[in-house]
Parts: structure tokens; C-alpha cells; sequence
């Protein structure tokens, strides 16, 4: 059976997850930012160097805390990471979630794993008393950015840049309010 085509499940990650993890992070990247990002810095994304990252985050991470992972009969196919909002240049507001990361094995795309992960993500934020999201996704990702409009999220008008292995690219920022009734669109 090919990839995503059964059952998929969703629940934490786990410690022993990592690996897993840090394969579809890597692939992912390669595939998605193949065109927005220097092949040089695709090219040294490094596995085995993501599996320790996420070790030590999962370690870190209060279980109620951690990632989202969607896995089928083989594995995990994707995941989703969610929390309070960071930012950087401006105070933080406590209401505020942020969807940091979301990955899906690029097999597995199209097939409603995306939909269902940020859906769980949402839920989880608001579980946890947010009642609005951000996040953040390059300007050029054409392909991302229809995904989260479709889901319901809005540009909001900010901006940033971000720089990966000397090459300065922007972001954009999507917003969405947070309601406990809402419905994932399909």
C-alpha cells in the first residue's frame, strides 16, 4: 500500500519520535522550499542533526505540550507543532497562539493530512485558552498559502525577513480567530 492510503491516525509525539520527525522535517523542506530557498541550504539539511533537535525538544516539551504527529501503517507522515506566540519585536499578547510548524511528507499531500493536523492544532490552542492564532509562511509559497486561506486564516499585513545561508526572504503573517464551534473547511 502506497503512503497516506489507509487509516490516519493523530496523536502526541513522543520521545521516541524523533527520528520519524526529523525525516518528513527534512524531506519536506527539500521539497516544498526547492524553488524559495538556496539548494545549498536544502542540501545541508541534515537529519541526523534534526533527530538530535527534536530529542532535546520532546525531552523539554511537557507532554500536553508537544507536537501533533499523523502517522499511517508505516510511520509518521507529517506534524504539526503549536504554542504560545513568540515574537520578537513586539510584546506578547497572552490570548495569542502560534502554529509554529506544520510538515507533511510531500507523498502524502493533497490527501487531507495537512487539513486534519492544523485542525488538531487549532483545538489544542484552544484547549489551552488561546482565542487567535498566527503564523508564519514565506511570501513565495504559493502552495501553503492557498492551504491556510482555504482553512480560514487571513494575511494580516505583516511582514518580516528571514535569512537562510546568506539569502534574505519574507514572510508573511496569517491570522485566524479561534472559535471552540469551529468547523475545519474541507
Amino acid at each position: 500500500m502506497a503512503r497516506c492510503e489507509g487509516v490516519i491516525g493523530i496523536r502526541r509525539a513522543r520521545e521516541d519520535d524523533a527520528r520519524a520527525l526529523a525525516e518528513v522535517h527534512v524531506e519536506t523542506w527539500r521539497v516544498a522550499y526547492r524553488d524559495l530557498l538556496p539548494a545549498a541550504y536544502l542540501a545541508s539539511l541534515d537529519v541526523a542533526a534534526r533527530e538530535k533537535s527534536w530529542r532535546e525538544r520532546l525531552e523539554l516539551i511537557p507532554a500536553d505540550r508537544r507536537p501533533w504527529v499523523a502517522t499511517d501503517a508505516d510511520g509518521i507522515v507529517g506534524f504539526v507543532a503549536a504554542g504560545p506566540e513568540r515574537n520578537e519585536d513586539e510584546t506578547i499578547n497572552p490570548d495569542v497562539g502560534e502554529v509554529y510548524a506544520i510538515n507533511v511528507s510531500p507523498e502524502c499531500w493533497s490527501r487531507g493530512v495537512g487539513r486534519h493536523l492544523l485542525a488538531r492544532a487549532q483545538r489544542d490552542l484552544i484547549e489551552h485558552g488561546y482565542s487567535e492564532a498566527i503564523l508564519w509562511c514565506l511570501t513565495d509559497n504559493a502552495r501553503a498559502r492557498a492551504f491556510y486561506e482555504r482553512q480560514g486564516w487571513h494575511f494580516d499585513g505583516t511582514t518580516k525577513a528571514r535569512e537562510f545561508d546568506g539569502v534574505s526572504v519574507e514572510e508573511v503573517r496569517y491570522r485566524k480567530t479561534l472559535e471552540s464551534s469551529a468547523r475545519v473547511v474541507t
